[in-house]
């Protein structure tokens, strides 16, 4: 067997990440060099991503390789860095207070890095399930890895929400591997190329197994009904956490997802699932009061757009990747203004925290808008609507268009919240929220009032920059679906 090193570029940069974390931390102890090496990593992995072979690698004299590089793997690998580098700029001022041990955070961060750019390029059942699984597991300790509880009363703790994570997440990989290993006794292969939904006399095994594959897929990226654990996990995190959780993880099982529904004929089971999760989610997200939750609740209604062109087996994978990107950008932006907004160290809070912020701190303000636009594909975010559009031409050209009518129909259902959250930020009157007495506190009603981060003003200029960026743009959709082709 021949192996290609220069493929497998990504792959060592990605996974040298948190052996240089390691390294930096016992060598100077410095907070600095251990956020400095995840961006160095970072750097690296987009690098090689871009500029690497596209030779698959670690192929069987069949040409079935385990190593597949391709336009998909490499945006997949550049989104997993860049939202990397994105999470730790958000959490360099609750690692400066000591909220978390800075150099275990770093070090949990770029494994996950690596095991979402693996999930790119995988081209075997065996190498995606690792990859998903080294994407998720150090996501459970960040869920809960706090030192410190915030002052304010939250709805869900951290270990609470760890432990859930934890749970679905196990449950989630075992019907995978069940799903996997069926298709192995039924295929004699896992690569991805073999798979099938039934061939002679063991075509009812292999069914079997693509159909729990499908399910346990389905948990990562909060497919309803797989999707109750998302919300309390979000809620619960830091926020930080909470934007790496609803896109790169996300990102990951929406990368998985596609690989096995690219290659099966599951188009029913997919528009079920699709139709379910998006109108369970705006429906939900319409009753939220707390801001993450509707954050949450918003993502798993996207996931149900993401689902929808999957419905048409690869005909609709570039459509869903190219969604799946600018949605993952949006909700990354939209998930650091709320951190913005938000003193350090505290949950996401109840959407009265918001009511009139936007007078006090507009940057951010502004960033969040601009984000829940794009989400909701008004102007002026044209790209999100030109996603929209993308995805609605695909099902239309492939004569489902009953389905790209149920995804208008709940694309009109969402401005419903979004704008009440825009409305919220603008609002004239300010209610302060309560901590757990029902008083108002003081330190809290300070840090609404007066920057409460150092590096808030910085970083919520960048922020709006970056979503007018990527909302105004309406041609990006268009180019990134061709950079897919």
């Amino acid at each position: 067997m021949t192996i290609d090193h220069v493929s497998l570029l990504p792959l060592y940069a990605a996974a040298g990440t948190p052996l240089l974390v390691l390294i930096a931390e016992l060598a100077t102890g410095k907070r600095a060099a251990a956020a400095g090496s995840v961006l160095l990593g970072g750097i690296a992995t987009i690098v090689c991503a871009v500029l690497g072979s596209r030779t698959p690698t670690f192929c069987t004299a069949a040409n079935l390789c385990s190593w597949t590089p391709g336009p998909l793997a490499v945006v997949s690998a550049v989104v997993f860095a860049a939202l990397t580098v994105g999470v730790l700029a958000l959490s360099l001022p609750g690692l400066k207070l000591s909220m978390a041990p800075p150099g275990e955070y770093c070090f949990l961060l770029a494994s996950s890095m690596a095991g979402g750019v693996v999930i790119g390029y995988a081209g075997d059942l065996i190498t995606l399930i690792v990859g998903l699984e080294t994407l998720t597991l150090p996501l459970y300790v960040l869920v809960g890895l706090r030192r410190f509880a915030p002052r304010e009363r939250v709805t869900t703790s951290g270990a609470s929400a760890s432990v859930t994570f934890f749970l679905i997440s196990v449950v989630s990989t075992a019907i995978a591997l069940l799903g996997a290993a069926l298709n192995y006794a039924a295929t004699g292969a896992f690569h991805l190329n073999r798979l099938t939904d039934g061939i002679g006399p063991l075509a009812p095994v292999a069914t079997v197994g693509a159909t729990l594959l499908v399910v346990g897929f389905a948990f990562k990226v909060a497919a309803v009904p797989l999707h109750a654990w998302a919300p309390p996990t979000y809620d619960g995190a830091p926020i930080p956490v909470a934007a790496y959780l609803s896109t790169a993880s996300k990102l990951g099982g929406v990368l998985a997802l596609a690989s096995i529904v690219s290659r099966l004929d599951t188009g029913s089971v997919m528009a079920v699932l699709a139709v379910l999760t998006m109108t369970v989610g705006n429906l939900v997200a319409l009753t939220q009061t707390r801001m993450v939750r509707l954050l949450a609740w918003s993502s798993v209604a996207q996931a149900g757009y993401i689902l929808a062109p999957l419905a048409l087996g690869p005909h609709g994978v570039r459509a869903a990747m190219a969604y799946t990107v600018f949605f993952v950008a949006l909700e990354f932006i939209a998930f650091a203004a709320v951190a913005a907004l938000r003193p350090t160290g505290s949950d996401g809070g109840p959407l009265s925290y918001y009511r009139g912020t936007a007078r006090r701190t507009p940057w951010p303000a502004a960033a969040l808008v601009l984000s829940l636009a794009g989400l909701a594909g008004l102007p002026p975010g044209l790209a999100g609507l030109f996603a929209k559009v993308t995805i609605i031409n695909a099902l239309i050209d492939r004569g489902w268009g009953w389905l790209a009518g149920v995804v208008a129909l709940n694309a009109v259902i969402a401005l419903a919240y979004y704008i009440r959250v825009a409305a919220t930020l603008y609002s004239t009157t300010r209610s302060p929220e309560p901590s757990a007495a029902g008083v108002v506190d003081p330190a809290l009603l300070e840090a609404a009032i007066h920057p409460h981060q150092p590096l808030a003003r910085p970083i919520a200029v960048a922020l709006t920059a970056s979503a007018a960026a990527a909302v105004v743009l309406g041609f990006a959709p268009q180019l990134l679906f061709a950079a897919l082709t």
